[in-house]
Parts: C-alpha cells; sequence; structure tokens
C-alpha cells in the first residue's frame, strides 16, 4: 500500500498536502467551495455539459495514465494544447455559461441579505383583464386547434426577437390574438411578443432549443419555446396545432397540456402583482 502512495505522489505531488491548523475562516471557504461545486454539478447534469463532461473525464483518466507511465511526448502535447482546450470549452459551453451569468444577474442578491421588503420594490407586470384575455384565448384557440405561440416578457427585454417581428404595439385582447394565429393570415406564423397589457410584436423568430431531453414528437413550435425560455426569463405560451394542448415554457423547462386553472396561477406568479400596504412586513416573516 505504502509502494502505490510512494508511486502517486511521485508523478501528483500536489496531492500530497501538509499538515495545518483549522480555523473558522477554513471551514467557511469549504462551506462555500462545496456549494459552487454543487451548484456546478447541477448545472452540468441539467444541461448538454453532462455528456461532455463524461468525454473529459475519460480524456483526464487518460492523462493520468500518461503521467504515470512516463509517456513524455504525449504529456507535452496535452501541456502545449492545454490553453488551446480552455478556449475550446468556453466555446463549447457558451450558450450554457451565457444562461448561468444570466441566471446570476437576475437574482436579488442585497434582498437576501438585507431582510427589509418594501412593496415599492414590487412592480405589477400587467392587469388582471390580461390575465383574463390571455386564458380565454388560449383556450379557444386550444378547442380550435389553431397553433400559437405567446412569449410573455419579464425582466429580460426581449427587443432582440421583437425587432425580427412586424410592430403591433397593440392592447392585447383575446380577439385580437385569435385573429393573429388564424390560419392563413400575415401574422400567424411565428411568435407574438407581450409587454405589459400590449402586444408589441408579430411573426418573430425565436431560436431552437437543442436540448435532447426534449420528446420527438414536439414540433418546431414547442422548441422554439423553450428555446426562448432557456435563454431569457419569458414565460411562454404554447398552444399545439395538433392536439390543442396547451403547454408551457419558463426558464427552459416544458410543462405539457396544462389546464386553464394551471395557466391562470403560472400567469398571476408572472404578474408580480403589487403587495397591500396593509400586508407589509417589516422583517421577512414577522408582521408588523
Amino acid at each position: 500500500m505504502s509502494q502505490i502512495r510512494n508511486l502517486i505522489m511521485r508523478y501528483i505531488p500536489w496531492l500530497s498536502m501538509p499538515s495545518f491548523h483549522i480555523s473558522f475562516t477554513d471551514v467557511v471557504e469549504i462551506i462555500i467551495l462545496s456549494v459552487i461545486v454543487y451548484r456546478a454539478l447541477v448545472w452540468i447534469k441539467d444541461t448538454r455539459a453532462w455528456t461532455l463532461l463524461k468525454g473529459i473525464v475519460i480524456i483526464c483518466v487518460f492523462i493520468l495514465i500518461a503521467r504515470i507511465c512516463q509517456m513524455d511526448t504525449i504529456t507535452y502535447i496535452i501541456t502545449k494544447g492545454l490553453d488551446i482546450a480552455i478556449l475550446a470549452a468556453l466555446v463549447i459551453f457558451q450558450p450554457e455559461l451565457r444562461r448561468v451569468l444570466e441566471q446570476l444577474g437576475e437574482k436579488k442578491i442585497f434582498s437576501a441579505l438585507i431582510p427589509f421588503e418594501s412593496p415599492k420594490d414590487v412592480k405589477q407586470r400587467f392587469s388582471d383583464k390580461t390575465i383574463n384575455e390571455l386564458v380565454k384565448a388560449c383556450v379557444e384557440m386550444g378547442k380550435a386547434k389553431t397553433g400559437a405561440l405567446i412569449v410573455i416578457e419579464q425582466n429580460v427585454v426581449l427587443t432582440e426577437f421583437e425587432r425580427t417581428g412586424i410592430a403591433l404595439d397593440s392592447i392585447l385582447t383575446s380577439q385580437l390574438l385569435i385573429n393573429i394565429f388564424e390560419h392563413n393570415t400575415p401574422l400567424h406564423d411565428g411568435a407574438v411578443i407581450v409587454r405589459g397589457d400590449r402586444i408589441v410584436s408579430a411573426t418573430c423568430y425565436l431560436p431552437l432549443s437543442d436540448n435532447m431531453e426534449l420528446s420527438k414528437e414536439l414540433g418546431t413550435r414547442h422548441r422554439a419555446g423553450v428555446g426562448v425560455s432557456e435563454v431569457t426569463d419569458s414565460l411562454t405560451i404554447i398552444v399545439s396545432e395538433e392536439t390543442g394542448k396547451i403547454s408551457l415554457a419558463l426558464r427552459g423547462k416544458l410543462m405539457r397540456a396544462v389546464s386553464p386553472e394551471v395557466l391562470r396561477e403560472q400567469l398571476t406568479i408572472v404578474q408580480n402583482k403589487s403587495i397591500d400596504a396593509r400586508k407589509f412586513k417589516l422583517w421577512k416573516g414577522w408582521s408588523k
């Protein structure tokens, strides 16, 4: 056993750790690093990076064997190509890394650290009437099996997708939505973008998701809905032209065949309705 240990320490000297005294700062550092590693593994598992990670692990095992067997030529080539490999990894994982940074920017770090909660920070995105009109339009289009793709903007502005379509800037009504997605109309192809109580653009192009876990029976409309939810925080409503069922896409996840009640519930969450001043809480969990 000691021979194996000496062999490992000979070729992998960084594994030998000197004795040291553990302080409170070291414990905090270990906890922070553990959380970071855990979140990184969860992120990798939920994306296509999981498959690529397994390939990287195989390469690392090969490098370890090359070091132990003293394959100097292979070790030299790997060392010189390490910088290129890092750049290649950044290019390969670019969509996933972008989404991670966006999610980090969306988190209200300071409000979590400072436990004061003010109703002034809460801004209602759209009215109850808009929710009713959206639910009514989706139910009616589902009954008629009219395909629809409705993207509801939240914090991330959808200007880059809005520019790909035709500007409308119209008050959202169920009749208008049904008319837009009616077959053989000029605006039925593509997505509608909703900002607040208005339809800002129609016939918009959305990025398609390359998530391999999505069902093969899903068409372009569903993949576009999931795709835009992967790169933004928008809520996307998809009405299937084949089945008439309503689906929701949020943060890269697809909820299929939801009921009108679930649709209304999700819209209410996204609505971010203003808090009544009488329910204002000085501390989270403590009533004033």
